[in-house]
């Protein structure tokens, strides 16, 4: 009798700490108690649907944010996976906004990844729907190995059951990062600029960034390093004493650039890079947070332009595709060249990018 009592407060015991689900800690260091089984899943906030693309896990999501649906560009994880646009609005998307928390009421999700918000916001989205609420991060990207990055991608990973894939993912990242670093050691870099940097909104020339990641990445001699790091925007000026023997123009920027070109074409057919035909398109790969497939597929190609006997085996093109294919299933550079240009020498005069030439 006294065994049988045993076994069923046992049972009892392992079926409440299995209703439980487990408790994990978030990007934020807060402890979420999660259900063991996590089949409905919604992500948002800058990136985080793009995480859960990597992790081949879209056929768990079951909303997604208006901003996905209705500006589908720059960002090749909806371009592999167009039919998220189909699926219920969970609120308006974009830096700032938060979900709609009726709308993860009626979805019933029994994950809410999230990123870019506080503790206290976090928590009252929780707390208002009862959903668990997870925090991931991106970290800052000052190179492609971010730490942050990283352990949310094994974090999301290990909450999906997709643990295997997570630590793919972090190794192929890993990988690329290694080999770029290591085709352009020991060789002396020109001096290079990128133009048309996105900052809350599209730029021309003068907008840039010190410490730029496929500059860092490759050992290039980025000349606005002197500045510090991150985003800035500089007197066009400047870019006359600096005077870059290589100049890349994020695509997301380059009608800006042009307009200017055609008002002051003197300034710059002054830049050594123009007058020598040294003027490049580069994908922009900050669009709703880091697309890291395009920022490393961006590497590939930069580093063939100033490194060429240390990529001779590299077509950038194709190498871009060999990482979307890798990380998203997709081959979509074909779509990424037709939304901006895609990869190749600009000629300003006509405002064409010259594909396949570097």
């Amino acid at each position: 009798m006294k065994f049988k009592v045993f076994i069923s407060v046992f049972l009892i015991l392992s079926v409440a700490l299995f209703s439980e689900g487990i408790v994990i800690k978030d990007l934020l260091g807060r402890e979420v108690e999660i259900p063991s089984n996590v089949n409905r899943i919604v992500a948002v906030g800058p990136g985080a649907l793009r995480l859960i693309a990597y992790l081949k896990a879209t056929d768990m999501v079951v909303g997604v944010e208006d901003f996905e649906k209705l500006r589908p560009y720059g960002r090749p994880y909806i371009l592999a996976y167009p039919e998220l646009k189909k699926l219920p609005s969970v609120g308006p998307g974009g830096p700032g906004k938060l979900p709609d928390l009726e709308s993860l009421i009626t979805l019933q999700p029994d994950v809410v990844f999230i990123t870019y918000v506080d503790r206290k916001t976090a928590k009252d989205i929780q707390e208002k729907t009862g959903i668990p609420v997870v925090v991931l991060s991106y970290g800052n990207l000052g190179t492609f190995e971010d730490e942050d990055l990283f352990r949310s991608i094994e974090l999301a990973g290990k909450i999906l059951g997709r643990e295997e894939r997570a630590h793919e993912v972090v190794d192929f990242i890993r990988k690329a990062q290694e080999d770029l670093v290591t085709r352009s050691e020991g060789v002396e870099s020109p001096t290079v600029y990128v133009g048309g940097i996105g900052y809350k909104g599209a730029h021309g020339i003068d907008s840039t960034e010190a410490k730029y990641p496929p500059f860092v990445v490759l050992h290039a001699r980025n000349v606005v390093d002197e500045l510090g790091e991150g985003h800035k925007f500089i007197d066009p000026e400047k870019l006359l004493v600096w005077n870059p023997e290589y100049i890349f123009i994020d695509e997301n920027g380059l009608s800006l650039v042009l307009d200017d070109y055609s008002k002051h074409r003197e300034f710059y057919e002054s830049l050594s890079a123009v007058k020598r035909g040294k003027v490049y398109g580069i994908l922009p790969y900050n669009y709703y947070t880091t697309n890291i497939g395009t920022a490393l597929a961006d590497a590939y190609f930069i580093g063939k332009v100033l490194y060429p006997e240390r990529f001779t085996d590299i077509d950038p093109e194709e190498k871009a595709d060999e990482i979307y294919e890798f990380l998203l299933g997709k081959r979509v550079y074909g779509e990424m060249a037709e939304q901006f240009g895609g990869f190749g020498k600009i000629d300003l005069p006509s405002g064409r990018i010259l594909r396949g030439t570097w």
